[in-house]
């Protein structure tokens, strides 16, 4: 048999077998798009029908007017606005906690026990309705009463709840920190401040933009928080939702979901924005 023939010969057993290979990878997929479709497409064109139709199932206005006109614009915007500055607050404070917390976990003689890691993780195992109840109880055992400072206890709350989802993705990002780096910024006569604004933070954006992104995006839409330590004083974009669907009124209630969407769209594109910078540098 020639050379020719023998390579003619293993390129389309080679090539048989990327096809097998290929076949069971869309078999697997399948899944996938069947739960992209039933449980993220479909419910998104569900809401977007709710919005623009009336109980009749007739294309209308009515819903978005009743938001922005007759006088209840005041009142989205304060719920918009109260949801933007609970969100906007709790990641600022999440933040501050966080990266020490974070640096400390990424240093190699922490690093090397896993236990403290779990330790600020162990939150994220429990359920959040649970880390609820039990944060109002000690909130009031310390005499921080719900209906006094709803807003405290609400901030502290979500600060609480939403903190290990801030401190895993710079302790992740802080374990790449480039360490010869920082060492030849301070050989090279930097003091600690300078080392750490000028070198340490900058290596750890991508971080600080993706844990803002996973504590800013649903502290939005966390009512059961705000409900159980705000004594329902503080109203936010998820608990519109959820009062306007248990009132029957899934016109409405849609649209304030299609508002949410649009805040968490605008975040992520923020997001890349930073990412995309920090990428070019």
């Amino acid at each position: 048999m020639s050379n020719s023939k023998v390579v003619d010969n293993m390129t389309s057993i080679a090539s048989r077998r990327s096809n097998h290979v290929k076949e069971p990878r869309k078999i697997f997929s399948i899944p996938y798009g069947v739960f992209l479709v039933l449980f993220i497409i479909f419910p998104i064109l569900l809401i977007f029908f709710y919005a623009f139709t009336n109980k009749e199932g007739n294309f209308t206005l009515d819903n978005f007017k009743s938001l922005f006109v007759n006088g209840q614009a005041s009142s989205t915007l304060k719920v918009i606005g109260t949801s933007l500055g609970v969100a906007a607050l709790t990641t600022v404070i999440c933040i501050i906690i966080a990266y020490p917390i974070a640096y400390i976990l990424a240093n190699s003689k922490f690093n090397k026990n896993k236990v403290l890691v779990y330790l600020f993780l162990l939150p994220m195992w429990i359920n959040f309705v649970i880390r609820t109840i039990a944060t109002k109880q000690i909130l009031e055992f310390i005499g921080l009463d719900s209906k006094m400072y709803p807003w405290i206890c609400s901030i502290i709350g979500m600060v609480y709840n939403y903190l290990p989802f801030t401190i895993l993705p710079l302790y992740n990002t802080m374990l790449k920190l480039d360490k010869s780096q920082i060492e030849a910024a301070a050989d090279l006569g930097a003091n600690p401040v300078h080392v750490f604004f000028k070198t340490i933070v900058p290596m750890t954006i991508p971080g600080i933009v993706s844990a803002s992104t996973m504590t800013f995006m649903p502290t939005m839409s966390s009512y059961v928080i705000t409900d159980a330590l705000s004594n329902r004083t503080i109203q936010l974009i998820g608990k519109q939702i959820e009062s306007k669907f248990m009132l029957d009124q899934l016109n409405v209630g849609s649209v304030y979901a299609i508002i949410m969407l649009i805040l968490i769209g605008a975040s992520v594109i923020i997001e890349n924005i930073f990412s995309e910078k920090k990428g070019a540098r």
